[in-house]
């Protein structure tokens, strides 16, 4: 499998409705579960017979107290903007939920001891966790007339969550099954990691001894990503760095400008699961032809860390595939050593000094080697991404800090 756009759905895609519903001025939003087989004899059937998909969260972050740890389920059903109650229920965000300071409280509290069990209804949204501190949500109308919910932006300093240690999973829970990922697409905070029972077990996310400390430490001893390292709260990813000043703006160009010099002379070969795609630098774009004729204009430093503008991704099995693969390659550093993409191997990763040392060291600290250190770090299945057709029980774990 060259390409995750033939995968069921990833964050790119199955999750974009998180940020179709966001309101302008939020946030854009978007132990191993084997261990607990035993105590989960539900038949497939059983989610619907009981209302929702079972989740056990466990705290083992060995820092925080369950009793300061507080839990938020929001996201949307629909074109409808819902947050899961303590009951496990579905509710529509509204704007009465505002209280005192103007923002809602929709905290769900961990069990005084052991597990907290609770259920997912069917939706897409995100699971935050926040440790010490309750987040500050905001139900507002938005321009539409619709009821949105301004989400937590903790790479924002003007954000009022921005002094809260927090961090969220995603997910999206449809007829199609569960589909969830840990992400620090948008920052590095808290070690968490997820696991799937189902038709088989699945787990990812979690971090080696240390990793956090690790990754930390080799962000801050770099020249060009200290910046991103917000005390020992989060890290910031390059992209939402870059437009807070934290990050060069310039940092991909010259390696940017070297892959359309050296693709004037040679092919680069693209394969993905409609076909392969061959291009070349033609009057300043990079032009593929194969399954069909796709074409990119030479991408900013912006568009590598966001995976967007001159790289955004269509979700049309052509050009959002070759799209995927160029920005991988341009994060990963790959394209002037490999010409055929997308590279498949971790080895061939991050190899040049100029590259997104924010994922490598992400993704060298989990005991899998898989993160989602980028939007398309699901290209050639690196991203922390599991999904399951017929789940039984979800599992969320702080694990150690």
């Amino acid at each position: 499998m060259f390409s995750s756009d033939a995968q069921p759905p990833s964050r790119r895609r199955a999750l974009a409705s998180i940020a179709g519903a966001a309101v302008a001025g939020s946030a854009l939003v978007s132990g191993a579960p084997r261990a607990f087989a035993d105590s989960d004899s539900a038949e497939p059937a059983a989610e619907a017979a009981r209302g929702g998909l079972p989740l056990t969260v466990v705290n083992s972050s060995g820092t925080f107290a369950n009793h300061a740890i507080h839990l938020y389920i929001v996201g949307s059903k629909g074109d409808r903007q819902v947050r899961v109650t303590r009951r496990g229920t579905l509710a529509p965000v509204k704007l009465s939920d505002n209280h005192a300071g103007g923002f809602t409280d929709y905290a769900i509290p961990l069990t005084a001891r052991g597990a907290t069990r609770l259920r997912l209804p069917r939706m897409s949204g995100r699971i935050y966790v926040a440790l010490g501190r309750k987040l500050k949500f905001k139900a507002v109308r938005g321009a539409d007339g619709r009821i949105g919910l301004q989400q937590p932006a903790g790479w924002v300093e003007s954000d009022p969550n921005y002094p809260v240690l927090h961090d969220f999973v995603e997910f999206t829970h449809d007829a199609a099954g569960m589909h969830c990922n840990t992400t620090m697409v948008d920052m590095f905070s808290v070690p968490m990691m997820i696991g799937l029972n189902g038709a088989k077990n699945h787990s990812t996310g979690r971090l080696r001894a240390g990793g956090r400390a690790q990754v930390f430490h080799a962000l801050r001893n770099h020249p060009d990503f200290s910046r991103l390292v917000i005390g020992n709260r989060r890290i910031i990813a390059p992209s939402h760095g870059l437009d807070a000043g934290l990050f060069p703006q310039h940092y991909f160009d010259h390696y940017i400008d070297k892959v359309w010099q050296t693709y004037r002379d040679k092919n680069l070969v693209v394969r993905t699961n409609a076909g392969t795609f061959t291009g070349r630098v033609r009057d300043q774009r990079l032009t593929f032809s194969g399954p069909a004729q796709v074409s990119f204009a030479k991408p900013s430093t912006r568009d590598v860390l966001f995976c967007d503008g001159a790289l955004a991704a269509p979700n049309d099995g052509t050009a959002g595939p070759v799209a995927a693969a160029l920005g991988a390659g341009f994060n990963r550093s790959t394209l002037l050593s490999h010409h055929k993409q997308p590279t498949t191997h971790a080895s061939a990763f991050y190899g040049t000094a100029v590259t997104n040392h924010y994922a490598k060291a992400i993704h060298a600290a989990t005991t899998n080697g898989k993160a989602y250190g980028f939007a398309f770090d699901d290209v050639a299945d690196w991203a922390s991404y599991i999904e399951d057709s017929r789940p039984q029980h979800m599992y969320l774990t702080l694990t150690p800090f």
